[in-house]
């Protein structure tokens, strides 16, 4: 009887333990959708492939989506990298992909800059 008990007492901390945790878990993925929703409208379904090829793979990032890069932000870049980084087959390299992704950021804020002076010559230029 005393066996019976301690399984039951155990049974209970385990379903306690459960009820606390998931919605803990839900809550953060509820707030990882809502950012990747909103964080992805400010750039093109090919422009968000080729920042994944650029961060997770060996990919180019063209000029043109630089700029789409940095449209949607630093926050919003650095979130989603790190949310797809996190996952279990790709931890492991955690660090380097975060080191692209600076290393990405950097490129793109550069190419982005001297995109801007130029279009400030040419609306200047008479």
């Amino acid at each position: 009887m005393s066996k019976f008990n301690t399984q039951i007492t155990t049974l209970f901390i385990v379903l306690a333990l459960v009820c606390a945790f998931v919605p803990a878990f839900s809550v953060e993925e509820a707030e990882a959708t809502l950012l990747w929703n909103t964080c992805l409208v400010k750039i093109t379904p090919k422009c968000a492939l080729d920042i994944i090829a650029a961060v997770f793979e060996n990919g180019t990032m063209p000029d043109p989506c630089c700029k789409d890069l940095v449209k949607e932000g630093k926050v919003c870049h650095d979130t989603l990298i790190k949310y797809i980084a996190d996952k279990p087959m790709l931890i492991a390299h955690e660090t380097e992909y975060l080191k692209k992704s600076d290393d990405l950021w950097k490129h793109c804020v550069s190419i982005s800059k001297s995109a801007s002076n130029m279009e400030c010559f040419y609306y200047f230029d008479f």
